[in-house]
C-alpha cells in the first residue's frame, strides 16, 4: 500500500479552488451575490460570517447541491486536471473532482459498525474492483487486494482520528464528538482532492475543539489536503486557518489570513453591531490579541 501521508502537491502559488462571480438566486432573493475567492492546496481556507450570511448557500453550490445562478468555479487536480463545478451534478463532483463534505448535521449509518461506515465510503471503489459483483463473489484477487486495502485505509483513519478501538461498535452508539471525528475519517477515505466541512466544530465542548483543530491541520500538513470550512467557533477558526473568507448578508466583506480580517472593521461591524470608529467593548477588546496570538503561533 502506497505511503499514505506522500500524496502529490499542487504548486503554492495555484489556487486549488477559484470560484469567481458566484450568485445564487431563490426568486427574489439573492443568497449569494457576486461572490470571487481562491483556496488553496495544503491549507485550510475558512467561510464565516454572522447567521444568514450565505455560508451554507455558498457550500451547497460548490458541492453540487445547488446549480448557481451565475458564476465559475473551477477545482485544479495535483496532476492538472481542471473541473467546472457549476457544470457538473453533484454525484460526479464527488465522484470524478475528488471532493468530499460533512454536513451540519451528522450523517452516519448509525445501524453500521464504525469501521462499516469507512468501508461504505469506499463503495464506489470496491464495486468497480468486483466487477458489478461478480469477482467479489469468485473471490478473484483483483477485488479480494482492493478490499485488503480499503480495510487497511479505513483502520488507518480510525487511528488518526482515535476511534482504532471502536471499530466494532455501532456508529450511532458513539459519543456525539467521536461521531465528529468519525465522519471526518469516512469522508478521508474517499481520499479527497478538498475536504468541505461544515460546523465541524458544532456541539463540541473546548477539549473536542481542540482535538479537532489537531486533526484538520494533520489533514493539511501530512496528507496536503486542501480544508473549506464553514465554523462559529472562532478560536477554532483564527487558530488553524490560512485563509479567512467572511460574508455578510451573502456579499464577501473580507478576504485574508487570520490576523487582517479579526482587525478589518467591516468584519467587527458585521459580528458586533459596532460603527467604524467607535471603541469595542472592553471584554471583546481584550480576547482579541490573545486570539491573534494562538492563530500566530499555529501559523
Amino acid at each position: 500500500m502506497t505511503d499514505l501521508s506522500m500524496t502529490p502537491t499542487v504548486k503554492n502559488d495555484t489556487p486549488l479552488l477559484t470560484v469567481e462571480h458566484l450568485t445564487m438566486r431563490f426568486g427574489g432573493l439573492v443568497a449569494v451575490n457576486d461572490v470571487s475567492f481562491t483556496a488553496r492546496n495544503s491549507e485550510i481556507t475558512a467561510i464565516i460570517g454572522p447567521n444568514g450570511a450565505g455560508k451554507t448557500t455558498l457550500f451547497n453550490c460548490i458541492t453540487g447541491f445547488y446549480s448557481p445562478t451565475v458564476g465559475r468555479m473551477t477545482l485544479r487536480h495535483p496532476d492538472g486536471k481542471e473541473f467546472l463545478l457549476e457544470r457538473m451534478p453533484g454525484y460526479r463532483i464527488s465522484q470524478q473532482a475528488s471532493v468530499a463534505r460533512t454536513f451540519q448535521n451528522i450523517r452516519l449509518f448509525g445501524g453500521m459498525s464504525v469501521l462499516e461506515n469507512l468501508m461504505v465510503a469506499q463503495h464506489n471503489k470496491l464495486i468497480k474492483a468486483s466487477g458489478f459483483s461478480i469477482a467479489g463473489l469468485l473471490g478473484l484477487p483483483s477485488y479480494t487486494n482492493v478490499e485488503r486495502e480499503s480495510v487497511e485505509l479505513a483502520k488507518y483513519w480510525l487511528d488518526r482520528v482515535r476511534l482504532l478501538e471502536f471499530a466494532d461498535w455501532e456508529a450511532g452508539n458513539l459519543p456525539y464528538g467521536a461521531q465528529r471525528r468519525l465522519e471526518i475519517a469516512r469522508a478521508m477515505c474517499t481520499e479527497p482532492v478538498m475536504l468541505c466541512l461544515d460546523e465541524p466544530a458544532a456541539g463540541l465542548n473546548p477539549r473536542e475543539s481542540a482535538d479537532l483543530a489537531e486533526i484538520l491541520t494533520f489533514i493539511r500538513d501530512d496528507h496536503k489536503t486542501g480544508v473549506l470550512l464553514i465554523e462559529h467557533d472562532m478560536s477554532v477558526v483564527m487558530t488553524i486557518s490560512d485563509h479567512v473568507v467572511v460574508l455578510d448578508y451573502g456579499r464577501k466583506i473580507s478576504d485574508g489570513d487570520p490576523h487582517f480580517v479579526k482587525n478589518d472593521p467591516a468584519v467587527i461591524r458585521a459580528y458586533l453591531g459596532e460603527e467604524e470608529g467607535e471603541e469595542l467593548p472592553p471584554e471583546i477588546a481584550a480576547d482579541l490579541p490573545e486570539v491573534a496570538k494562538r492563530a500566530e503561533e499555529g501559523a
